[in-house]
């Protein structure tokens, strides 16, 4: 046996070495994939004699490719190189470079990166004199691009059009494809479509990649797409060696088109199909495998497998119950410095998971409290996201009215205000040596509605605002100023995860409220101020927070799995979906766990959540690990007492008894406690619109929310 496969288990050494045609690798966390896939190719090139130029394989980053011939590289130094390793897309592209001139292409054709598609976006609001601020370009190009996959036409765009806003969209899209003729363009999804079409309508093309690749191999199988799909069953014949390498527990991107069927139902569109299951783990402890394995067996579509690992049992993974939201965060913090004090651990052998990104917001102050460095791996950090940004702005106005704030938010949400406006008001409060908001207060000399009413607003609200709870001033704001409106009727999906994280700015402001009820919202806001001021650490000594999503393929000695509360971990959204949704998020929680080698920790608070709009209830998920894998910590069931981990001493804390669940109904009477008596008008759900007395007007809010209360008949 050759010395490069004396490394490979047995499992790993079969997957390499079969002679099927045919083959899906289900390859678990941890298994070695990479190395089977490289090593699979090493093999039928040395022991099969296969020319490499004859192998193709498709990975779907270009971080992964950089591996694989790297590998391949010292295992072939000779031959690598003539081995085809590419994404999806740069293979497209070296198809479309030497045959795009069939469908009438020059081959020296660009490609158009995001900002270019954005840049024509913006040319067709001009063009077609549609208001840009009706038209969120994001979603503009969401919908440029599921036309396209659909193969759906200008004309079928006009027909789809049930009022002006659809039509306009179908403007833009027809402005689009003629604006990318003439600059002989194409975007990412082009890349992918031109390919099958040029695979479709000209057979002898076709058949001439078909014979160019005799084996044909694919990473991370199960984030395949079915347009991706189409174009390997395009490239392949009855004579083609297919080997797809993937984890259909893993499928986590199917809100991007990833289909995972695809992997499961491989064994049928293609026979006969030999599939090999990669069970041994070389990542985690047993202890975590097991948690692993016991999470995700409560998934029934699957292919079934267990795994194990060669290494020590492990520590048992600990589940941590916090009071509140700061304390799971004090929590994390508090164990990340502990586990630094012991020499084999290094900042960046631990990882913050979590669900949303607006769960960063508690860590993220505790860390910077703590003197922790750390980034946000794939992210922005929570007080310098734009919304938030926006939000503390219009704060800032009720309080310190300076230019940079009054600049930021003139014209968030669009109020029509050119450059040309906002200019003269700079340069007449510079020549008066007043603020520019002074500045627009003196209608006399600039008579502009939208300034007048925003001016009258800011006025408006800092009256109100000083007898408000904290939180509610942010409520007020996001309102009234149209900015929350804004955010809802947008099509654009990242302004979901807006909404999410400026509900947990009112969380934030909620529990400062709550901690130092004497303080002011200046002082929330100087105290913002220095968790803003804080730079990362680059060295490369910081601790990672990221999103569950954004970990996948990587891995840490230590991982807190953070959030995990029903709504939250599994999200609404999915919850809402069903079956459907409900394996997806456990898939979700089984890669988060699966990243962890020697200890994993998992939290939760209780309390209410304002992004959810209702109170905390423990992650399903957490439930249906086996216990024997975990270790309770924090507070203890049906009990007043709370035991830290740090220390085992125990402290008592009063926790809100539950309330009985009462019926609130239209016409009922209500008490908030900080808006007084009101009037239920309407009951929707969980949701009621209740009219309190003047400054408060009527709001919208949870009627289990824990502040309102029915008022008793008498």
């Amino acid at each position: 046996m050759e010395n490069y496969l004396k490394v490979l288990n047995e499992d790993q050494l079969k997957a390499v070495t079969t002679k099927s045609q045919h083959v899906r690798v289900i390859a678990g966390a941890g298994s070695g994939k990479t190395r089977v896939l490289t090593t699979r190719i090493v093999y039928v090139v040395k022991d099969w004699g296969i020319d490499p130029r004859k192998v193709l394989a498709i990975t779907f980053t270009n971080k992964a490719a950089n591996e694989m011939r790297s590998r391949i590289n010292d295992l072939l130094p000779d031959d690598a190189g003539k081995v085809h390793i590419s994404t999806i897309h740069s293979f497209c592209v070296t198809v479309l470079r030497q045959d795009i001139k069939n469908l009438g292409y020059p081959s020296n054709f660009t490609i158009l990166d995001q900002d270019d598609q954005k840049s024509i976006v913006r040319e067709a609001y001009k063009t077609l004199d549609l208001d840009s601020k009706k038209y969120n370009t994001n979603g503009v190009l969401e919908y440029i691009a599921n036309m396209k996959c659909a193969e759906l036409g200008v004309q079928d765009a006009y027909d789809r059009a049930y009022n002006y806003f659809e039509k306009g969209k179908a403007q833009i899209y027809e402005y689009y494809l003629k604006r990318q003729e003439q600059l002989y363009a194409l975007d990412f999804d082009d890349l992918l479509l031109w390919t099958n079409r040029l695979y479709k309508t000209f057979p002898k093309v076709r058949e001439k990649w078909q014979r160019k690749f005799q084996f044909i191999l694919v990473d991370e199988f199960q984030d395949i797409d079915n347009i991706q799909y189409e174009l390997l069953n395009l490239l392949t014949t009855e004579d083609t060696f297919l080997y797809v390498v993937g984890d259909p527990d893993q499928t986590i991107y199917t809100w991007r088109g990833a289909n995972i069927n695809i992997i499961m139902d491989f064994e049928h569109d293609y026979r006969p199909c030999e599939t090999i299951v990669l069970e041994r783990n070389y990542r985690s402890t047993q202890i975590i495998l097991g948690a692993a394995n016991s999470l995700i067996k409560y998934n029934k579509h699957r292919v079934e497998k267990n795994l194990y690992t060669a290494n020590e049992e492990g520590s048992h993974i600990i589940h941590y119950k916090a009071p509140t939201e700061d304390d799971e965060a004090m929590y994390v913090a508090k164990k990340i410095l502990e586990l630094a004090k012991k020499e084999e651990y290094e900042f960046n052998d631990i990882a913050v998971l979590y669900r949303s990104n607006y769960l960063s917001r508690s860590i993220e102050k505790c860390l910077i409290d703590y003197k922790i460095p750390y980034i946000i791996y794939g992210g922005v950090r929570f007080y310098e996201r734009q919304e938030i940004k926006d939000a503390l702005s219009y704060l800032r106005m009720l309080v310190s009215k300076d230019d940079l704030a009054f600049k930021r938010i003139i014209n968030v949400p669009k109020r029509g205000i050119g450059n040309k406006t906002i200019d003269t008001l700079l340069e007449h409060a510079r020549s008066n040596g007043i603020t520019m908001y002074e500045a627009a207060k003196d209608l006399d000399y600039l008579k502009k509605n939208s300034i007048r009413e925003l001016v009258e607003k800011i006025e408006d609200w800092t009256k109100r605002s000083e007898e408000m709870p904290l939180e509610q001033i942010l409520q007020m704001i996001l309102e009234e100023s149209g900015y929350k409106v804004m955010l809802e009727k947008s099509d654009d999906s990242k302004d979901v995860d807006r909404l999410e994280n400026l509900k947990e700015l009112i969380n934030d402001m909620y529990d400062y409220g709550a901690n130092n009820p004497d303080s002011s919202l200046d002082d929330y806001l100087q105290q913002v101020a220095l968790y803003t001021d804080i730079q990362a650490d680059r060295s490369g000594h910081f601790v990672s927070l990221m999103t569950v999503h954004s970990a996948k393929g990587l891995e840490f000695k230590n991982v807190f799995v953070v959030g995990l509360c029903d709504g939250v971990f599994p999200s609404e959204k999915s919850m809402a979906e069903g079956i459907k949704g409900l394996e997806e998020e456990r898939r979700l929680a089984y890669v988060a766990f699966t990243r962890a080698k020697e200890n994993l920790f998992l939290t939760e608070s209780m309390g209410y959540n304002y992004a959810t709009n209702s109170s905390k209830v423990p992650s399903r998920f957490l439930e249906e690990i086996d216990d024997v894998f975990i270790e309770k910590a924090g507070i203890k069931p049906l009990t007043e007492k709370i035991t830290t981990f740090d220390d085992d001493e125990e402290f008592t804390i009063k926790i809100a008894k539950k309330r009985p669940k009462v019926s609130i109904k239209p016409g009922d009477v209500v008490i908030h406690d900080d808006f007084g008596e009101g009037v239920v008008i309407s009951v929707n759900g969980n949701f009621g619109d209740i009219a309190f007395p003047y400054p408060y007007k009527t709001k919208t809010m949870s009627l289990n929310f824990p502040k309102l209360h029915k008022k008793e008949s008498n």
